[in-house]
């Protein structure tokens, strides 16, 4: 039997060349089909936003009151934030007024009322446009 034998063959590198260029067609078909469809497009903001805040108060592990004034300019850019403490019926808060349709996220921390006191509290971030 000859080489030739009438099957068809194509080159590996030329059959490389045409998997990798259908799959980018592809990639690039879907990220424009994402982009045009209409949809909530914009992520939850309170756990990162409650991430920062926590950082800037709480260095360490225990919120301190007195880091609560100014701690909302940590917020994304673009939105506004609320940072709200509370520990053994006390409350310290910061930023605007919160809107009923605010991304909240909050969490359980330890939070220092007096010099070698903690007592347990709730650090809460509201962030909106």
């Amino acid at each position: 039997m000859s080489r030739s034998s009438g099957r068809g063959q194509t080159e590996p590198l030329a059959a490389i060349v045409a998997v990798a260029a259908v799959g980018i067609g592809l990639s690039l078909y879907a990220g424009v089909l994402d982009a045009t469809l209409p949809g909530e497009r914009d992520r939850s903001t309170a756990p990162a936003a409650l991430e920062r805040v926590d950082r800037d108060v709480a260095p360490g592990g225990v919120a301190r009151p007195e880091r609560i004034p100014g701690s909302h300019n940590v917020g994304p850019d673009g939105y506004r934030t609320n940072v709200t403490l509370t520990a053994g019926g006390r409350r310290w808060s910061t930023g605007p007024t919160v809107p009923p349709d605010a991304d909240v996220a909050g969490e359980r921390i330890g939070v220092r009322v007096a010099p070698a006191t903690v007592r347990p509290g709730r650090l809460r971030v509201a962030v909106w446009r």
